[in-house]
């Protein structure tokens, strides 16, 4: 039997929803979604969207609060750098498994990339949570509603914004964010 792309992403699904109902705890998850998400990753890296169908933002009008490792700042005054934007939660599996690859690409890539680690969760949860796991990542509230073309619903949800505003890539669901397509990508973009 052939196994072609949609049936690979089902079977990797299923096995997933199969043991995130079995009796593992907390570390056991992220463990399993780590592994998930390598091979997901493997089948289907994060893409960047077509130079002809990339959206530029509505308004860079968006007010964030600094709660770790950050001071408040608007997406304003971001205008004309390269951006990586996460959007996450401590409680969420996918987030936790998707951390330690973002944490190799915020090691390299921080003084080219504004990084802005996106939660509503409170300072003193993610303080411990940093704390617990070694990340210094520069995470915020977000004190109005984003533009709609980084408004998600869903966790973890990461977007990548050129110098001009435009969305190159958009992702939805955990990924290996420290991979060779992702850094190609990252050095195109800050070297235009």
């Amino acid at each position: 039997m052939k196994l072609n792309r949609k049936t690979i992403s089902n079977i990797l699904f299923f096995g997933f929803i199969i043991f995130l109902f079995t009796p593992l705890g907390m570390g056991s998850r992220v463990k399993l979604t780590q592994g998930v998400t390598f091979v997901k990753t493997l089948i289907f890296p994060p893409s960047a969207v077509e130079d002809n169908k990339r959206e530029g933002l509505d308004t860079y009008n968006l007010g964030l609060s600094g709660i770790a490792n950050a001071s408040d700042v608007n997406l304003e005054s971001l205008k004309g750098k390269v951006i990586l934007i996460n959007h996450w939660a401590t409680w969420c599996p996918p987030c936790r498994a998707e951390m330690p690859s973002l944490k190799s690409l915020y090691k390299d890539y921080s003084n080219n990339v504004e990084f802005l680690f996106l939660t509503s969760e409170d300072k003193s949860i993610v303080d411990k949570f940093y704390q617990n796991n070694n990340y210094k990542f520069p995470t915020y509230n977000m004190l109005s509603n984003p533009p709609k073309q980084i408004t998600t619903r869903s966790l973890p949800a990461t977007f990548i914004l050129d110098k001009k505003g435009k969305v190159v890539l958009a992702e939805i669901g955990a990924a290996d964010w420290n991979n060779s397509k992702v850094r190609k990508l990252l050095d195109k973009l800050i070297n235009e």
